[in-house]
């Protein structure tokens, strides 16, 4: 079950919830169809607990939000980017183990 504290972004949402944001981001293109990205789905949620406070957690359905996929050229997913200040500050392709992205978001923040 996904944490509370992930939010779902769409095109709607975008620009408030990620871009103006006053802290660093991580944002996880993902599908239910795709077997890495439900590995991967319960790191994710147990990360928007442990990071509550100081970098937000997100979610977009590449099914959903073509527009978002192409805009930043998510070719496969699982992909995480990390916006921080409005701007893309990392990335990250494929299935990772919790230590990994803790890496990546510890170096964003």
């Amino acid at each position: 079950m996904a944490s509370e504290k992930v939010l779902i972004i769409t095109k709607d949402n975008f620009e408030n919830e990620v871009i103006k944001s006053d802290k660093p981001v991580l944002v996880d293109f993902w599908a239910s169809w795709c077997g890495p990205c439900m590995t991967i789905g319960p790191i994710i949620d147990s990360l928007a607990d442990e990071y509550e406070g100081k970098v937000k957690v997100c979610k977009v359905n590449v099914d959903n939000e073509g527009e978002l996929t192409r805009k930043y050229r998510v070719m496969s997913i699982p992909t995480i980017l990390v916006f921080k200040n409005g701007e893309v500050a990392d990335k990250v392709v494929g299935s990772r183990s919790k230590s990994e992205f803790q890496d990546v978001i510890e170096k964003n923040i």
